[in-house]
């Protein structure tokens, strides 16, 4: 949901969104969707699930970075993209997970070397699968499963991983 801040009142948002995975969406225009959303109805709580969705990764996000090493939150932020892609191939630079995991691109080249090593992932050109899911989440920080628990248990928001 982007723009979800000027459906709650702001002007102009401070975030910059990021297509991570190639894909669809919909759009409508804003004040169709400010008016749904003050009717109170099924609208305006999938987007305040959002929020809160979006709000528990920013936190456990905030709190990995600082305790947690770059093979472990590129194994969690894998996973959290595999998630949201239902599959486990999809196209992301090195560049991107950079900045997305707060490292270098060769920090994160070589992080990715590791779990390449170690039969993780498989990568060729910005083309990353994930070959054993289960073998990957023993190597990401425990952040993967709060953030993936959350979504599934407390938001039912769809976050399973299809082959």
């Amino acid at each position: 949901m982007i723009g979800v801040s000027a459906l709650m009142g702001t002007k102009r948002s401070l975030n910059r969104v990021y297509t991570q995975i190639a894909g669809h969406g919909y759009s409508c225009p804003l004040e169709a969707a400010r008016s749904e959303f003050r009717r109170g109805g099924a609208f305006q709580s999938l987007t305040l699930r959002y929020v809160q969705a979006q709000l528990v990764q920013a936190m456990q996000s905030a709190g990995c970075h600082v305790q947690h090493e770059v093979d472990q939150r590129l194994a969690r932020w894998l996973l959290i993209c595999a998630d949201r892609a239902h599959s486990n191939t999809f196209k992301m630079s090195h560049e991107f997970l950079g900045h997305m995991l707060g490292a270098s691109r060769p920090t994160v080249s070589m992080a990715a070397a590791a779990l390449k090593r170690k039969g993780l992932i498989t990568y060729t050109r910005g083309l990353i699968t994930i070959p054993d899911v289960k073998l990957l989440e023993k190597k990401a920080c425990e952040c993967y499963h709060v953030i993936k628990d959350h979504l599934d248990n407390y938001t039912e928001f769809d976050s399973g991983i299809i082959s």
